[in-house]
């Protein structure tokens, strides 16, 4: 719905609002994935500790879209968006101030809590400032935005990480943050579409909801750990299953459910949600570790690393258009299958790289994941957010950007694990933090289980995806 209260000269200084805010929090998370090797250097820290600096960012952002989009429909989207970009542009500079690992996981999660706030609240407020006929325009631009962002990030953070350090990362979001923060108070409309509801919030399933995944996260980080113990997995383990039962009890039941469950009696909603939770678990497993690869075995700086990593952005924003034909003449149940199966084979590829390999067979197989991932996500969207009601269409799109989110989370969770567990076992008790020329190695065989634990997940999501409705 157009909002009234807003001026038509005002839509693009609001959209311009909104797009800066998807852009840095996707230049900012894909920046840091090529700081990885470079923080883990700084801290001595091991794999299982360094991958929560990407993880919390995931996994607050995951356990929080929801309850921010549903409390932006009862405050009012100028006052969670602005918020949002205040938080991001302070934690951001506590992040590159950090002295220690824990106090820059700390700083993340801060960041992530005003990136959720602008990413769940951020495509209502296109919706509602922009008319029909201008909305699939300005959506697309904000497509453009979140292209940029990862395709910006790679390379920008290598060469400010060899001009200067991982914390410049950081540092660099910091003042366009604070401009708009007070940009978004000027041009944001004070009122904009507040819903009045009798219903309760849904307090006890969001609890339920966090619990569930930072349980969850913590179980598959303390198994990547060499000290792993069964009493220090179990727990996590045995929390996350209770608080699953609770969570499926509390929506069932809740007035105005945080996650509703009627969705996932329908196939194609069913379907559509877990196939891109799949997908971006492959995606992320490959993000995660090719950095580690480039650094420690090619010995490439940050600047080389974050060029070759650009190659999956690049081939995304190259193939996107092509898969929006595709979809409109052949559907979404091919083009979607033939993705993840792209996908699927490009990580399976990467399992075969070797010390020896170059630097250009690691960029084709990148780019081959990433055409791959651009053939599934558009259709795959379209597929879910074209059948669902006009009034569900907020919850629907927060749900997909969960999946998302979750998929992204167990690629790097699951990914470690593994990688943890054969370096592990082939180094006698070795991290990553201790490798060396002697443990070469062991390091391409567990970075080959790694990539090979995806591409069977990638296999499992192209499986699922068959299985979708036809239009």
């Amino acid at each position: 719905m157009n909002n009234p209260e807003t001026k038509p000269h005002n839509k693009w200084k609001i959209f311009t609002v909104v797009a800066v805010g998807v852009f840095m929090s996707t230049l900012d998370s894909s920046m840091v994935n090529v700081a990885l090797p470079s923080i883990m250097r700084d801290f001595a820290s091991p794999l299982n500790r360094t991958e929560w600096v990407v993880m919390i960012y995931l996994l607050t952002i995951t356990a929080t879209l929801l309850l921010w989009g549903n409390l932006s429909d009862i405050f009012g989207r100028k006052k969670i968006y602005s918020t949002g970009m205040i938080i991001f542009a302070f934690a951001s500079l506590a992040c590159s101030y950090s002295t220690n690992l824990s106090m820059l996981i700390i700083s993340r999660f801060l960041q992530a809590l005003g990136a959720s706030m602008m990413m769940s609240t951020g495509p209502a407020i296109i919706r509602e400032t922009f008319p029909p006929h201008q909305l699939g325009r300005s959506l697309g631009f904000i497509g453009i935005a979140v292209s940029l962002g990862l395709m910006t990030g790679p390379p920008l953070s290598g060469f400010l990480i060899d001009l200067f350090s991982w914390r410049s990362i950081f540092f660099c979001t910091v003042p366009v943050g604070l401009f708009f923060f007070i940009f978004a108070r000027i041009v944001l409309p004070p009122h904009s579409e507040v819903q009045k509801t009798t219903a309760p919030f849904d307090w006890p399933g969001a609890l339920a909801w966090a619990i569930l995944l930072t349980s969850l996260s913590l179980a598959l980080s303390h198994a990547a750990s060499p000290e792993r113990n069964v009493l220090f997995l179990g727990i996590p383990l045995a929390v996350a299953f209770i608080a699953l039962i609770l969570f499926g009890v509390i929506e069932s039941r809740a007035a105005a459910p945080i996650l509703p469950l009627l969705f996932f009696t329908k196939r194609y909603f069913t379907v559509g949600i877990t196939s891109a939770a799949l997908s971006f678990l492959v995606l992320f497993a490959a993000i995660m570790l090719t950095p580690f690869y480039l650094a420690n075995i090619l010995g490439l700086k940050g600047s080389g690393i974050g060029l070759v990593m650009m190659a999956v952005p690049l081939a995304v924003m190259i193939v996107a258009p092509l898969a929006g034909w595709l979809y409109d003449h052949f559907g979404e149940k091919y083009l979607t299958t033939c993705g993840l199966l792209l996908s699927t084979l490009g990580v399976f590829l990467l399992s075969g790289l070797t010390s020896h390999s170059s630097q250009l067979e690691v960029v084709m197989k990148l780019a081959l994941l990433g055409f791959g991932q651009a053939m599934f996500l558009s259709p795959n969207s379209a597929s879910v957010l074209g059948r669902v009601h006009k009034k569900h269409n907020g919850i629907s799109a927060a749900l997909l950007a969960t999946a998302r989110n979750l998929g992204m989370l167990l690629g790097i969770a699951l990914s470690s694990l593994v990688f943890s567990y054969y370096f592990s076992r082939h180094t006698s008790g070795l991290d990553m933090k201790d490798f060396s020329g002697a443990q070469i190695e062991a390091f391409m065989l567990s970075l080959k289980k790694s990539f090979q634990a995806a591409a069977s997940l990638g296999m499992l999501g192209a499986c699922i995806s068959w299985f979708r409705e036809k239009r």
